[in-house]
C-alpha cells in the first residue's frame, strides 16, 4: 500500500516494520494522538473510539471514498464499506460487516455509520429514498428501547442486533430484516452502582408533554419510580427530551400508526408503574405465609391504563395455581415470591414488547416474496464482558463473543492457510490460538457447560446453583480452560478472588469468574401461568398479543425452552448465516477505561489486541496473498484484457487465465497458481488489473459507440437516400401533370377560338346587326323578373320591428333591393301610424320626447319605456281643494306627483305634493292641502336631474325669484339658485 502525502504513522500494519507487539502499540497511540482512528490489517480496519466527534464524516467523505479504491485514500470505515457495497453490486457476493470489540469500543457508531453510508451511494427515487429513510430510523427506536448507561459506556447496547440489508440488481434497497439477541432485561427490575435503566423511561419521563404524562399516570420526577436507579437520572451528551420526540418521529417514519405508538408507551408505562407495586407480609387463616398488595393504587392505575382487572392482577402477583392433568391447586406466595414474580413480569413484558417493536420493524422494511436480492448484513452485537460480578447474562454475551471469534478465526486465520495447502500453494504456517475448545466447553450437546445448565433445570428432585456447580466440578476438573474453588484446590492451587459459587473459563479475550446464583432461574425464565392468564385477559390489544399462551385455549402443559437453549439455537443460525456471506471486518479498539477523549492506556489496548489476534491476522496477510479467485470467474472478468482469449476461447480456464497475465507482463513473485484459483500477493496488481480492465472496457465501449453510430449513420442515411427517391419521382411526376394540363388547357382554349372563329364566319349572314343588345335586354329583364316574384313570394311579415329582407341575387339589383327595403319598412309604418287612435298617438309622442330627452342618459329610462304617462298619480279627482289651485286661471293640472322636498339648511325632507299646470309649478302641503310654492313657469331656467336610477331632480329659478322663493323656503343666506 502506497503511502499518502501527510500520513502518520503506518496506515496498514502488513507494513510495519518491526512486526512486534511494541511497535504496534506505539504505531496505533501515534495515530490515535494523531486523530488518525483508523489503521488497515490488510482489507481489515481497527477503529480505536475517539470519545468525541471527528470532521471526517458526512457527504464531502462519502462522495470522496466513492470514487476511489479501497487503498488509494486514508484508511476510514467508509472505505470498507465501499468495498463491500462494490462487491456486492458488481460481483453478485453477499456481505456481511462484522463489527467486534469490547462494550464502549464504538461499535454502534460504527454500525451507523456503515448503513449511513451504504444508503448514501445506493441508488435515488422516491420509493428507494422511503425504504432507506426506514432503514436508518430504526436505529434510533431500537436504540432508545435496547440501549442503556453502563459504567462502560454512556450508550452500550444492551441486546444483539444483526441487520440484513436487501438490495435489487441494481443495488437498491429494497427493504431488510433485522434479528435481535438476548435483551439484558434484568437490567429492567436491577442496575449497577452507576448504570441506568434502558433509556426509554428516562426519555418518556423527560420528554412526553403534561397531557401524555396523565393519560399514562406517570409523573416526571424520576426519583419516584423503584426501577429507576435514583443516583443516575441524566447522561453527559444525551438529551433525553430532544431523544423522545426523535424516537416519536423514527416510529411514524418506519410506519408505526399513532395508536401503536401510544400502545407502545402505555405498556412502557406499565413496566415502569410495576416497580411501584409494593408487596407486603400477610397470613393466611392457618398460619401459612402469604402476601399482598400493601398500596392498591399501582394496581389500580395498571389496570386503568391497560384495561386489567385490578383485582385478578393482585391476585396472580400473589398467589399462583399449579396444574396437572387431573387437578389444579392454588398456593398462596410468600413477599419473596411475589416481589420474584412482580419483577418476573416486568422483565417478560418489557422483552416481548422489544421483540414485537423488532417485529413490527420488519414488517414495515421487510421486501416482498419472489424478488431476487442480494445481501447485506451488518452485525452490531455486545462486545466481550469483564465485570466485578458476571453473571448469566456476562456468561451468553462471552459465549456470543467465542463464536464471533471463532468465525474471525476460520475466516481468516485458519481457512486461509488450510486453503493454501488445498490449493498446493507454498506456506509457512503461522500460529495461532483457535479457540474452538472454548466453544467446544460451553456449547456441546452433551458435555458443554450450557447443556448442563439445561439438565439441572428440567431434572426431577432438588435442584440448585450449587448443585449445578458441582456438577461442572465433576464434569471439567481436568479442563484446560475451567477453573473453580474445587479444581484448584485439588492442585494445590490458592486464589483468594475465586469465590464458592463461582467458576472461571478461560477465553479468548481473557479469564472470566462467573458467579453461579440465579443461573438456575435466568435459565428457566420462567413466567407463572396466572400471569400469562392475567395479560392476555387485558383490554389492551397490544399487551394481550404479547402473551399468546394466557389464552386458556392455547394453554400447554409443556415446558418451554430454557433462555440458554434459545439463545444456543440463535447463535447457531447467526454463524450458519455469516458463513453464507462474504466477511468484511471492522475490529473497534477501546483506548481507555474512563471514556475520556486523547487517552491511550498501552495496557488496556495490548490486552485487546491480543484477544483480536491482530499480531497473527498481520503475519497471514504478509505472508499470503490478498486476493484468490476460482479460474473460471477470474478469466470470465478478465479476459477481455487479452486479444487472445477476447471474444472467444476454446481452452481451459488455467490456461486462458495464464494467457491473460502473461500478455500483461505480470510479476512472477505476485502471482500463484493454485489447482482451483489464481492468488495475487499485493493489493497493487489487483488495483492494476482493474485499472487495465477499466481502460479496456472504455475502449470497447468507444467501439461499440463507433460501430453502433456508423449503423445507425448508414440506416439514417439509407431511409434519407429511399425518401429522397421516392419524394422525386413523385416530384417530377407532379411536375409532368402540371405541364401536361396547362398544354390542354391552352389547346382546348385554341380549339374553341377556332370553332367559334368557323362559326361565326359561316353563320355571320344570319345574325341580325341589334341581336346582342336585344339578348341582353332579354336576360336583364329576366333576371329583374325572377327578382321581384322571388320577392313578392318571400315578403317579410309586416310587423315595424322585424326589420330582416331578402339578400338581392345579383350584385346589380343591389341598389334596387336596398331601394324597395327602405320602401317597404316605410309603408309598415304608415300603416302601423294609420291603425292608431289619437290618444296612442299622444302616447307616442310624449314617449318619443321623453326617448329623446333621457334615452342613453337616465339608468331608469329603460324601465320606465312600458309604463304610459297619465299625469294624475296622487288621485286628484278625488281632491277638489287642489284642483282650484291655479287651476281655474290656466286650465286643468297637467300632472300631479307626491315629492319630498329637501331643506338645503339642515338636509332635511318634508313632504309635498307637485302641482304642474300651463303656466305654475305648485308645491302643496300634503296636510292642509295650501300651496306653499308658487312658481311661474317663465322663472324656471332649468330642470336638473342625475344620470343614477334616484328620482331626485332640482328646479333651477331666476336669480330675483331665487331671493324671493328663498324666503319662503328657508334656503337665504345660500348662494346660487334655490334647489328643492
Amino acid at each position: 500500500m502506497p503511502l499518502l502525502d501527510g500520513s502518520v504513522g503506518v496506515e496498514d500494519l502488513v507494513l510495519l516494520e518491526p512486526l512486534v507487539e511494541e511497535s504496534l502499540l506505539q504505531n496505533l497511540q501515534l495515530r490515535y494522538e494523531s486523530k488518525e482512528i483508523y489503521t488497515y490489517i490488510g482489507n481489515v480496519v481497527i477503529s480505536v473510539n475517539p470519545y468525541q466527534q471527528l470532521p471526517i464524516y458526512g457527504p464531502e467523505f462519502i462522495a470522496k471514498y466513492r470514487d476511489y479504491t479501497f487503498y488509494e485514500l486514508k484508511p476510514h470505515i467508509y472505505a470498507l464499506a465501499n468495498v463491500a457495497y462494490q462487491s456486492l453490486r458488481d460481483r453478485d457476493r453477499d456481505q456481511c460487516i462484522l463489527i467486534t470489540g469490547e462494550s464502549g469500543s464504538g461499535k454502534t457508531e460504527a454500525s451507523k455509520l456503515v448503513m449511513s453510508y451504504v444508503a448514501a451511494i445506493c441508488g435515488k427515487g422516491e420509493q428507494v429514498n422511503s425504504v432507506k429513510e426506514q432503514l436508518l430510523q430504526s436505529n434510533p427506536v431500537l436504540e432508545a428501547f435496547g440501549n442503556a448507561k453502563t459504567i462502560r459506556n454512556n450508550n452500550s447496547s444492551r441486546f444483539g442486533k444483526y441487520m440484513d440489508i436487501e438490495f435489487d440488481f441494481k443495488g437498491s434497497p429494497l427493504g431488510g430484516v433485522i434479528t435481535n439477541y438476548l435483551l439484558e432485561k434484568s437490567r429492567v427490575v436491577k442496575q449497577l452502582k452507576g448504570e441506568r435503566n434502558f433509556h426509554i423511561f428516562y426519555q418518556l419521563l423527560a420528554g412526553a408533554d403534561a397531557q401524555l404524562l396523565k393519560a399514562l399516570k406517570l409523573e416526571r420526577d424520576t426519583t419516584g419510580y423503584a426501577y429507576l436507579n435514583q443516583e443516575v437520572s441524566r447522561v453527559d451528551g444525551l438529551d433525553d427530551a430532544s431523544s423522545f420526540r426523535a424516537v416519536q418521529s423514527a416510529m411514524a417514519v418506519i410506519g408505526f400508526s399513532e395508536e401503536e405508538i401510544q400502545q407502545v408507551l402505555e405498556v412502557t408505562s406499565m413496566v415502569l408503574k410495576l416497580g411501584n407495586v409494593l408487596v407486603a407480609d400477610d397470613f393466611q387463616a392457618n398460619g401459612t405465609p402469604a402476601s399482598g398488595i400493601r398500596d392498591g393504587r399501582g394496581v389500580r392505575e395498571i389496570g386503568e391504563t391497560v384495561g386489567l382487572n385490578s383485582e385478578e392482577l393482585e391476585r396472580a402477583l400473589c398467589s399462583r395455581t399449579m396444574e396437572t392433568a387431573k387437578e389444579k391447586v392454588v398456593t398462596a406466595l410468600n413477599v419473596m415470591q411475589a416481589q420474584y414474580a412482580r419483577d418476573a413480569l416486568a422483565k417478560n413484558v418489557y422483552s416481548r414488547l422489544f421483540d414485537w417493536i423488532v417485529n413490527r420493524i420488519n414488517e414495515s422494511i421487510k421486501v416482498g416474496i419472489g424478488e431476487k436480492k442480494k445481501v447485506m448484513g451488518v452485525l452490531d452485537i455486545y462486545g466481550f464482558e469483564i465485570l466485578e460480578d458476571n453473571s448469566f447474562e456476562q456468561f451468553v454475551i462471552n459465549y456470543c463473543n467465542e463464536k464471533l471469534q471463532q468465525v474471525f478465526i476460520e475466516m481468516t486465520l485458519k481457512e486461509e492457510q488450510e486453503e493454501y495447502k488445498r490449493e498446493g500453494i507454498p506456506w509457512t504456517k503461522v500460529d495461532y490460538f483457535d479457540n474452538g475448545i472454548i466453544c467446544n466447553l460451553i456449547e456441546h450437546n452433551q458435555r458443554g457447560i450450557l447443556a448442563m445448565l439445561d439438565e439441572e433445570c428440567l431434572r426431577p428432585g432438588v435442584v440448585s446453583d450449587s448443585t449445578f456447580l458441582a456438577k461442572l466440578n465433576q464434569l471439567f476438573s481436568k479442563h484446560g480452560h475451567y477453573e473453580s474453588k474445587v479444581t484448584q484446590n485439588a492442585q494445590h492451587q490458592y486464589d483468594h478472588t475465586m469465590g464458592l459459587s463461582c467458576f472461571r473459563i478461560c477465553h479468548y479475550a481473557g479469564k472470566v469468574t462467573y458467579n453461579v446464583t440465579n443461573f438456575i432461574d435466568k435459565n428457566n425464565d420462567l413466567l407463572f401461568r396466572d400471569l400469562s392468564q392475567a395479560m392476555w385477559k387485558a383490554q389492551h390489544p397490544l399487551l394481550r398479543s404479547l402473551f399468546p399462551e394466557g389464552n386458556p385455549k392455547q394453554a400447554s402443559l409443556k415446558r418451554p425452552p430454557t433462555a440458554g437453549a434459545q439463545f444456543k439455537s440463535s447463535v447457531a443460525i447467526l454463524m450458519k448465516n455469516l458463513y453464507s456471506k462474504n466477511p468484511n471486518y471492522i475490529r473497534c479498539i477501546k483506548p481507555n477505561e474512563h471514556q475520556q477523549r486523547g487517552q491511550f492506556s498501552s495496557d488496556l489496548v495490548a490486552t485487546q489486541a491480543r484477544y483480536l489476534g491482530l499480531l497473527e491476522n498481520v503475519r497471514v496477510r504478509r505472508a499470503g496473498y490478498a486476493y484468490r479467485q476460482g479460474y473460471g470467474p477470474f478469466l470470465e472478468r478478465y479476459r477481455l484484457l487479452s486479444r487472445s482469449t477476447w471474444p472467444h476461447w476454446n481452452g481451459g480456464d488455467r490456461e486462458g487465465v495464464e494467457k491473460v497475465l502473461g500478455e500483461l507482463s505480470m510479476s512472477s513473485g505476485e502471482l500463484a497458481f493454485g489447482k482451483t484459483k489464481i492468488f495475487i500477493r499485493s493489493p497493487k496488481t489487483l488495483f492494476y488489473l482493474e485499472e487495465q480492465r477499466r481502460l479496456r472496457l472504455q475502449q470497447l465501449a468507444t467501439l461499440i459507440q463507433k460501430i453502433y453510430r456508423g449503423w445507425r449513420c448508414r440506416t439514417h442515411y439509407q431511409l434519407m437516400r429511399k425518401s429522397q427517391i421516392l419524394i422525386s419521382a413523385w416530384f417530377r411526376g407532379n411536375v409532368q401533370k402540371k405541364h401536361y394540363g396547362k398544354i390542354k388547357a391552352s389547346v382546348l382554349l385554341i380549339q374553341a377560338f377556332v370553332r367559334g372563329w368557323k362559326a361565326r364566319k359561316n353563320y355571320r349572314k344570319y345574325f341580325r346587326s341589334e341581336a346582342a343588345l336585344t339578348l341582353a335586354d332579354f336576360i336583364y329583364k329576366s333576371m329583374v323578373q325572377k327578382f321581384l316574384l322571388g320577392l313578392k313570394n318571400n315578403l317579410p311579415s309586416t310587423n315595424i320591428l322585424d326589420k330582416t329582407w331578402p339578400a338581392a341575387p345579383y350584385k346589380c339589383l343591389s341598389t334596387a333591393n336596398q331601394e324597395l327595403r327602405q320602401l317597404f319598412y316605410q309603408w309598415k309604418c304608415k300603416r302601423f301610424r294609420d291603425q292608431l287612435s289619437p290618444k296612442q298617438v299622444e302616447i307616442l309622442r310624449e314617449k318619443l320626447c321623453a326617448s329623446e330627452l333621457f334615452k342613453g342618459k337616465k339608468a331608469s329610462y329603460s324601465q320606465s319605456v312600458p309604463i304610459p304617462f297619465c299625469g294624475d298619480y296622487i288621485g286628484l279627482q278625488g281632491n277638489p281643494k287642489l284642483q282650484k289651485l291655479k287651476g281655474g286661471e290656466e286650465g286643468p293640472v297637467l300632472m300631479a306627483e307626491a315629492v319630498k322636498k329637501v331643506n338645503r339648511g339642515n338636509g332635511k325632507t318634508s313632504s309635498r305634493i307637485l302641482l304642474l299646470t300651463k303656466g305654475h309649478v305648485i308645491l302643496t302641503d300634503t296636510k292642509k292641502s295650501q300651496a306653499k310654492i308658487v312658481i311661474g313657469l317663465d322663472n324656471v331656467t332649468g330642470v336638473s336631474v342625475t344620470s343614477l336610477k334616484d328620482g331626485l331632480f332640482s328646479l333651477h329659478l331666476s336669480e330675483v325669484l331665487s331671493e324671493v322663493q328663498g324666503e319662503q323656503c328657508g334656503c337665504q343666506g345660500h348662494p346660487g339658485p334655490c334647489r328643492w
